[in-house]
């Protein structure tokens, strides 16, 4: 498996206060969830997770929100904090704190809602970064496809430079292939919200496409 470790930075620009805010944010939340007994934790995923069976009855729509921030093991969380910590700061450093801010919780929104239109009727609860997070990668192919992106090759414990057009355009191709292997198998309530990767990486590539069009850009170190 190949994880992001590092990319090339941008030279000046807005500090990533709200990506690395975001980090810290999830990971308290994460540590709260730990310190429930199995039993809270399952009422507070129920609360705050976002069901698309609720969300098409017009219930609960916070929970497009809150489900942002929630996480159903170290490992997922780890992952998509790896993910924010490599991707999101260029951005931000670009289109500035507030409007990261808004383009982030957007890019979440319109991940679940993604989601919820193709499982409309699931009562299994969607947690995770990872929607918002794919609005981030979406920009930053579009923004900073030249960026070589560190990578760590676990099989062989090595890492190696790649252009963020690769690593990103095969990333993206993965989750197509398992999103309509899902809906081949209509098993969409389930497992991974592979559609929610898509439709936020989608909704981040329009976004970058306005900001690269709209923002100064900045060299990249």
């Amino acid at each position: 498996m190949l994880f992001p470790i590092g990319d090339d930075q941008i030279q000046g620009g807005y500090r990533p206060v709200v990506s690395y805010s975001l980090i810290v944010l999830n990971v308290l939340i994460f540590l709260f969830e730990a310190s429930m007994g199995n039993t809270n934790l399952e009422a507070f995923i129920m609360h705050y997770g976002a069901i698309p069976a609720e969300i098409t009855s017009g219930q609960d729509y916070y929970t497009l929100i809150s489900s942002m921030f929630l996480h159903g093991s170290w490992m997922h969380l780890i992952g998509n904090m790896l993910f924010l910590w490599v991707f999101a700061d260029n951005i931000e450093a670009v289109i500035g704190n507030f409007h990261f801010m808004v383009f982030y919780l957007l890019g979440g929104i319109v991940a679940a809602l993604t989601h919820i239109l193709l499982a409309p009727g699931s009562n299994v609860p969607m947690v995770g970064a990872s929607g918002a997070i794919s609005a981030v990668m979406g920009a930053y192919v579009i923004m900073f496809p030249r960026s070589r992106v560190k990578v760590f090759f676990v099989v062989f414990f090595t890492s190696f430079n790649i252009l963020a057009l690769y690593f990103l355009g095969f990333w993206i191709l993965q989750q197509v292939i398992s999103g309509m292997s899902s809906l081949n198998a209509n098993d969409l309530g389930e497992g991974v919200a592979w559609w929610a990767h898509i439709g936020g990486f989608a909704f981040g590539v329009l976004a970058g496409l306005y900001f690269k069009k709209t923002r100064p850009m900045l060299q990249l170190g």
